[in-house]
């Protein structure tokens, strides 16, 4: 536990609360305060997700809001918590984890649970120090909004403040706090603490919270005899797959997708070591700490079922025979493979599916990772080229242009079928043109550092809207620089 320290004063946000993920009592969460940070300024934050909170975006510039945003005082009637859960990590129990840097601030009438990331030293640490650095909260504030935008399940970003106060992970850096928000911050780890610890009892609240408050259908659903918690089990699984149909589609990795990092509604959570795709690699590793490629790009479909087995297993002692829980993971693999093949087809721009159209994108997708081809400006380019008739320039991406030729032949008699003028405009909001690359997001963060926010908010603006053009601003979306090879990013980000 931290040490005790003086009471924080209390800011009147004006939101109404509300405490049902607090209510369920004790062996859930330990109640603390944040631990104050000295000397907060402010570096972003996203009037969008003001708005959905009802709060005034110019609020936020106030200094009640960069006291209460860094930890350094209360909300008035929240309820500032940690929660606790376990998982397992890169395949292994790792036992009881929790909120070791997370604390929910309140839960709004609405529904949304505000939670500070970086605010000190929870009985959920362990060996850490409950803070996070300003390097990862500009990755995670940028990532959060960025993948909202492209239609992506997401927990959001409010707010970001900074503090010159000390950190050290590889090297010493500076800290920060991020002001997240969700419907829930629950996770398949949640269920596996209290299955591994036999309290059944719990494990059942817990169950019958997340149904009546996020799945209620499963309540009433005809499937598994009435059975409610392997309706919650089928319908996790279908959420989850949908949101990894996404993840393949876009090209995002997220590194490190242990069952504490799984959220039971679907939602992409805890940006540590992401990256989007640069080359289209199906082997690539973006966290420096996955020394075994567990988390690589291609494998996250199947360690998605993996953790939803691990999530079944959980909900065994509810959930029933194992046959059940085995027939509710089948909407996993179902779902998942009509899911990418639907954001795939959209990708070419193909509404609707025809004969061959598997086979025309597994072609494809074999010689982008043959030429290591770039994989957002690909699928960019080939927007622009189906709206306007010159393959040139996509051509040019390619080292193997007989092959190339011969699918381009291919593709070309399949959007002989359709609407080319529907086809490209399908594209252009399908393919973005901004994605927060790594070299993206590094040189925001290197002018941060040195106090400039410019290239940060820029980025920011660029992200809202990544399927827009944008005219003076291409550079953001151009191929990485060569430095950019070097960036490595861990467990630790």
């Amino acid at each position: 536990m931290p040490p005790a320290s003086p009471a924080l004063p209390t800011v009147d946000t004006g939101l109404a609360w509300d405490h049902r993920f607090a209510d369920l009592g004790p062996a859930f969460h330990t109640r603390l305060p944040p631990t104050p940070l000295p000397a907060p300024y402010p570096v972003a934050h996203s009037p969008e997700v003001a708005r959905l909170l009802g709060l005034d975006p110019a609020w936020l510039a106030t200094e009640d809001a960069l006291q209460l945003f860094s930890g350094n005082a209360l909300p008035a009637g929240g309820d500032t918590l940690a929660s606790v859960y376990s998982g397992h990590q890169f395949g292994v129990w790792a036992g009881q984890l929790g909120d070791g840097r997370a604390l929910l601030l309140g839960e709004t009438a609405q529904g949304w649970e505000i939670q500070l990331k970086g605010a000190g030293r929870t009985p959920y640490s362990r060996m850490g120090d409950g803070r996070a650095v300003l390097r990862s909260s500009i990755r995670e504030f940028l990532c959060s909004e960025a993948m909202h935008a492209l239609g992506i399940p997401t927990t959001r970003a409010l707010c970001l403040m900074g503090s010159p106060a000390p950190v050290l992970r590889e090297s010493v850096e500076t800290a920060a706090v991020l002001t997240r928000v969700a419907p829930s911050f629950i996770r398949f780890g949640h269920f596996e603490h209290f299955a591994a610890r036999g309290q059944t009892t719990e494990l059942r609240q817990l169950a019958d919270y997340v149904i009546d408050r996020y799945y209620p259908a499963c309540r009433t659903t005809p499937d598994f005899g009435g059975n409610a918690y392997a309706a919650l089990l089928q319908a996790v699984a279908q959420r989850t797959a949908e949101l990894i149909a996404q993840w393949q589609a876009v090209g995002f990795c997220h590194g490190v997708m242990n069952t504490d990092n799984m959220s039971i509604l679907g939602l992409t959570i805890d940006y540590g070591p992401f990256q989007f795709l640069d080359a289209f690699a199906p082997g690539h590793i973006c966290n420096h700490s996955d020394t075994q490629g567990r988390y690589a790009f291609d494998r996250q479909p199947g360690v998605a079922y993996w953790n939803l087995l691990c999530l079944g297993q959980a909900l065994h002692p509810l959930a029933g025979e194992v046959d059940t829980i085995r027939a509710a993971l089948q909407a996993y693999p179902r779902t998942f493979q009509d899911a990418l093949a639907r954001r795939l087809r959209a990708k070419l721009g193909l509404s609707s599916p025809h004969e061959g159209d598997e086979a025309l994108v597994q072609a494809l997708l074999t010689l982008l990772a043959q030429d290591g081809v770039d994989h957002p400006i690909f699928w960019r380019r080939l927007a622009h080229a189906v709206d306007s008739g010159d393959f040139s320039p996509v051509g040019a991406l390619f080292s193997n242009r007989a092959a190339w030729a011969a699918w381009l032949l291919s593709y070309s008699e399949r959007l002989a079928l359709v609407d080319k003028a529907l086809a490209a405009k399908l594209m252009l909001k399908t393919n973005p043109k901004y994605v927060l690359r790594n070299h993206v997001a590094e040189q925001a963060i290197r002018a941060a550092a040195q106090g400039d926010m410019a290239p940060l908010h820029t980025v920011q603006r660029l992200l809202a809207h990544p399927f827009d053009e944008h005219p003076g601003h291409d550079a953001w979306a151009d191929f990485p620089p060569d430095w950019a090879a070097h960036l490595a990013i861990s467990c630790s980000s």
